[in-house]
């Protein structure tokens, strides 16, 4: 696939205008203006008091109220949520400040390879069994429409708590606290499954007439569930995820202390979170049990809290064994069948693990950047899951193909669905057709740069811009910079011949760099070659004294 680089262009007075009205260098102005950052204040200094009124959402009073009841008729409560991280952590926050308010709380984590995502009526007769009766879902639920129907008809009732995308009609529900629903109020739309329910506790606690440390102690676990769910890490989910992270370097939670001491990450920041936290609380749900991460994470004893994270590991470590496996087959039979002709690929294989072909769908789109859809079979039942490269509406594309799925859920990156086997290949045409008529440049990958560099931009004001931007996340990526001429002083393969590591020269200064799974490049450059890059930025921690270090996305031979 060709890659088009493209340098973003500004208008040097819009650029002028923010330079002067913030104080800022021109390089962070420009960043801000090219990640479209609408209240730069918000960005730049949001904090506590930057959250909005949770009342603005929808149904709020109507949930705050109903729990009242719950308290004051002494009633048993259980909070229905997803097994992914987002799930979780958003049942473990409920959970304590629900319990921290005097309710009769137990919480319901639906098994992945048998019963899906999602509310099913098996789940809700184990649950009324209980002595429940109210439900509140998180992360799920505004897709439930039969299975709330059915809770009424057991003595449930159903307040739900969710993110994902609103169908023309929504479940007949006692509240639904979404954010997407039509004639919701609340202005920032993309909020987490845990950010929901983060505000769902700030309105209790405003209404309970509690101090805000009652909910804002969870912080640490609302950053991680937020940047685990690849929301856009703008507006109140980049406050979250800035303070979350803050607390989570002296959390006082015992289960994420555990995690940290397993993770041993140099920094933590959001790639942590996403590459060292989220795949292990993720592989409970993905290999086994979820709800061993909710024990985690509620645990208050610390011995116990390590042998949890130290099961966690291990389950993620044999999550990395079948996703190699799954991942290795996948590119088989897309090469050997010549898929990647194509605008999509949807595979199906029986014996895939269902708990990890989200995870190998993602790898994929980093490849092949086009919506791939894996279908595996669990206990007869043909489960999917579908994830696109960014700017395309994988959501929305499902929605045009809907007539062969028996059910589908999502969001604009990442949907999960189940299908009858024999309407495999007819959704396969259908989905292709679709987004074939979507795409514009079926045959071309943009790389949007944020502006060009010199030796002279290299230097600790661009670092601390830089920094400035974080957390990085959906919406809010690194910065991107080109840097042309360089000439290549050394290059060498790393791990295998997995990465490149090159030096480069520039006038008399020696620069080095990185490129990440690009060792298959080798043979294309000699020394003494001026190259073009696309790269971050970073700082050399490893090296001392520490120096600045290019992270290549893409390069090429410069054009003399």
């Amino acid at each position: 696939m060709q890659k088009i680089w493209n340098i973003k262009k500004y208008d040097e007075k819009e650029v002028d205008e923010i330079v002067n009205k913030y104080n800022i260098s021109r390089t962070l102005a420009k960043l801000l203006i090219s990640r479209h950052i609408e209240d730069i204040d918000m960005y730049l200094n949001g904090n506590i008091k930057s959250f909005k009124d949770p009342y603005l959402m929808k149904d709020m009073d109507k949930f705050v109220q109903r729990i009242k009841t719950a308290l004051k008729n002494k009633e048993k409560v259980c909070i229905y949520g997803d097994y992914d991280v987002d799930g979780i952590t958003s049942i473990t926050i409920m959970y304590k400040f629900l319990t921290m308010l005097g309710l009769d709380v137990i919480y319901y984590l639906p098994d992945r390879l048998l019963e899906g995502y999602g509310i099913n009526n098996q789940a809700l007769d184990k649950i009324k069994a209980q002595g429940v009766s109210l439900v509140i879902t998180v992360d799920c639920g505004i897709t439930a429409i039969d299975e709330v129907e059915y809770a009424k008809s057991i003595g449930l009732e159903i307040c739900i708590t969710d993110h994902h995308e609103c169908t023309e009609k929504i479940p007949d529900a006692i509240a639904i606290i979404n954010p997407k629903q039509t004639q919701d109020n609340y202005s920032f739309k993309m909020l987490a499954g845990v950010g929901v329910a983060f505000k769902v506790l700030s309105a209790l606690s405003m209404e309970f007439n509690l101090d805000k440390e009652s909910y804002l102690k969870y912080l640490d676990i609302v950053a991680i569930g937020t940047i685990s769910d690849i929301v856009p890490l703008v507006d109140e989910n980049r406050v979250i995820s800035n303070l979350g992270l803050k607390a989570l370097k002296n959390t006082k939670n015992e289960g994420l202390k555990s995690m940290l001491e397993i993770i041993s990450f140099k920094d933590i920041d959001s790639s942590m979170v996403s590459f060292g936290m989220a795949p292990r609380i993720n592989a409970c749900g993905r290999m086994g049990d979820a709800s061993v991460a909710v024990k985690l994470l509620l645990e208050q004893d610390s011995n116990k809290a390590k042998e949890l994270a130290k099961t966690l590991d291990l389950l993620n470590s044999k999550r990395q064994a079948v996703e190699k496996q799954i991942f290795d087959e996948a590119i088989e039979l897309i090469e050997k069948n010549e898929m990647n002709t194509k605008n999509s690929i949807v595979l199906y294989n029986q014996n895939w693990h269902n708990g990890v072909i989200g995870i190998v769908a993602s790898r994929l789109v980093n490849i092949y950047n086009r919506p791939i859809i894996l279908f595996t079979k669990e206990n007869g039942v043909i489960r999917g899951s579908g994830r696109c490269q960014t700017g395309f509406s994988l959501y929305d594309t499902l929605t045009k193909c809907s007539e062969y799925l028996i059910q589908f859920g999502g969001h604009e990156l990442a949907a999960g669905m189940s299908i009858e086997e024999e309407n495999i290949d007819r959704f396969r045409k259908e989905f292709e057709k679709v987004v074939t008529n979507t795409l514009e440049d079926k045959n071309e990958r943009v790389i949007d740069i944020d502006m060009e560099i010199t030796k002279a931009d290299l230097n600790v004001s661009l670092l601390k811009d830089i920094n400035l931007i974080k957390p990085y996340g959906q919406s809010n990526p690194t910065p991107l910079f080109l840097y042309r001429g360089l000439k290549i002083h050394s290059i060498r393969t790393l791990k295998e011949e997995k990465h490149l590591k090159f030096t480069f020269k520039d006038g008399r200064i020696l620069i080095e760099a990185l490129a990440f799974s690009q060792g298959a490049r080798r043979d294309e450059f000699r020394i003494g070659d001026k190259v073009d890059v696309i790269c971050n930025v970073e700082l050399n921690t490893f090296n001392s004294p520490r120096t600045i270090q290019l992270i290549l996305q893409d390069f090429k031979k410069s054009v003399e």
